[in-house]
């Protein structure tokens, strides 16, 4: 399969190519050339991945999309997988009441969802690079709301021939992300705050990848530039995998049968993780409806309900940061297939994004969105409530994100109550965010307070989902608001949120968005 730019499809290139460069010269980005041409999984093809572990399933999912040896890409799947999830499994099915299933994707090394895509994807570099790149160092630029920067960073730390560095807004991640980014190991690690939003970060590192200043001195030095972000389709990839494993569970545990179609509701700020589903269902997986869940920044809802994308708007700072985006990026790439594949019209939409701040797609394309996605919205106060109400009820615990994701659920089924199954995804750990998780449910945080007594094991409410470990074992002693809240809750903190206490801070840095060009610069030199 060979792979075009969103801006230019005249240009033709190979996965590797892809993945190497993140994203085109002219801005695009890149997609499978050709929708008709996508690879098809049978319905029986993806029952049957039921009997297999997880490498496997992402191994028979990718080795479709990638131009990769067998041996190549068996080993990223098994170093990605076998080794990096290990308390629970790499994901979790969780059935909170009929119809809902949780879909748990964090249960990697940095409790978030990106690492189901973060760890594979250095490997996926460092064969892609092999196999495209004539430079002798890669230089990954990382723009990210929270999760994304600490995926990449734990996944690319001393690679070889890889420099990594992130930015991330100073005051638009949680104190726990925060946390995470700033004692990052590593020697080819850099980590910068940035004065701003999201969208401010991930303005200028795509103005970097583009600037050909920036990039004759990088050829000088013999360093490319790529990407980490979901907008590097080696990242994007790996995420189709995880919605065929989940049907594949779903069939297993006879919630369904083989054939038939459920939904699937994401909460999302840049478009990747609910992309990815679309492309799931493009190559065979059976979807009803797509849900689309945002947060106070509503602009994504607002596009599927009017087909007008327009960013001149209030940006909210809320409690589920990594949706406190009013640019996303991953549409670009669902708007190039559902227009035909029509690099004129994408280029012309985001020409004027970037000059008006907005642009319309008309009433056929809209059309065309709603007959695929549904798209909701949810307040804080909202948010707060739905963790409370669902933590009352049925002692399940979710973050913020999530929480987000479940009103606009619930929302949907008052308009369909067919029954369908829908795989709810939860995107992060509750601990990520463990002070907003604990104001929804106690009130304010008073860091003074004394712990309050245990409260009993939760987690016989479900079942035989929990797999062994999944109880009230403190995994390290947890401080501050992670010690409240597991105390309160009588759900663990897991060891590698509780282990950031008393790491050493290695990175200060605090630029302007006009200074991450300079930084950048720096790294090259």
């Amino acid at each position: 399969m060979n792979y075009t730019s969103t801006r230019n499809s005249s240009i033709s290139i190979t996965a590797a190519d892809a993945i190497v460069k993140g994203i085109s010269d002219e801005g695009g980005l890149f997609v499978p050339a050709k929708m008709s041409e996508l690879p098809k999984l049978t319905i029986d093809e993806i029952t049957t991945m039921a009997d297999k572990p997880y490498p496997e399933r992402a191994y028979d999912v990718l080795r479709r999309f990638l131009d990769f040896g067998d041996d190549e890409l068996r080993d990223c799947v098994n170093n990605a997988y076998n080794f990096n999830f290990k308390t629970i499994g790499t994901t979790r099915l969780v059935n909170l009441v009929d119809s809902i299933y949780m879909l748990e994707l964090w249960h990697g090394p940095t409790a978030a969802f990106k690492d189901m895509a973060l760890q594979i994807l250095p490997g996926l570099m460092s064969i892609s690079m092999r196999k495209a790149s004539k430079t002798r160092k890669t230089l990954i630029l990382v723009a990210t709301s929270g999760d994304t920067g600490k995926a990449a960073l734990e996944g690319f730390k001393d690679v070889g021939g890889i420099e990594i560095a992130v930015f991330y807004p100073e005051d638009g991640v949680s104190d726990t992300q925060k946390m995470q980014m700033i004692t990052q190991e590593g020697e080819n690690v850099h980590v910068f705050a940035v004065k701003g939003n999201f969208d401010d970060c991930q303005n200028a590192v795509k103005a970097v990848f583009t600037d050909s200043q920036v990039g004759d001195k990088a050829a000088a030095a013999g360093v490319a530039f790529s990407s980490a972000n979901s907008i590097n389709w080696g990242r994007l990839c790996p995420q189709i995998a995880y919605y065929i494993s989940a049907y594949a569970d779903l069939v297993q545990k006879k919630a369904i049968k083989p054939g038939d179609k459920i939904n699937i509701c994401v909460p999302t700020g840049n478009f990747g993780n609910i992309l990815a589903a679309y492309y799931a269902m493009e190559i065979g997986l059976p979807i009803n409806k797509l849900i689309c869940a945002s947060n106070t920044n509503k602009i994504l809802t607002d596009f599927i309900n009017t087909g007008v994308y327009d960013r001149n708007r209030e940006f909210h700072t809320t409690a589920s940061p990594s949706m406190d985006i009013l640019i996303s990026s991953n549409l670009e790439r669902l708007l190039y297939h559902i227009s035909g594949e029509s690099d004129s019209l994408v280029s012309e939409w985001f020409i004027a994004l970037k000059q008006t701040g907005k642009f319309e797609v008309g009433k056929e394309l809209q059309k065309k969105m709603n007959s695929l996605f549904y798209g909701g919205w949810c307040s804080e106060s909202e948010t707060a409530e739905t963790i409370k109400s669902v933590f009352n009820e049925s002692g399940y615990l979710m973050d913020t994100h999530t929480a987000v994701g479940y009103k606009v659920l619930l929302d949907y089924l008052k308009t369909d109550n067919s029954g369908i199954k829908t795989l709810m995804v939860s995107t992060a750990n509750p601990y990520k965010f463990g002070e907003s998780v604990y104001e929804a449910l106690y009130g304010e945080y008073n860091a003074t307070e004394d712990a309050p007594v245990f409260y009993e094991d939760v987690a016989d409410e479900f079942e035989n989902d929990v797999p062994e470990g999944m109880t009230n074992e403190v995994n390290a002693e947890p401080t501050g608001v992670m010690k409240t809240l597991q105390d309160r809750t009588g759900i663990p903190a897991p060891k590698s949120l509780t282990s950031l206490n008393g790491k050493p801070i290695r990175f200060t840095e605090t630029l302007s968005k006009e200074q991450i060009k300079d930084a950048v610069l720096k790294i090259i030199n």
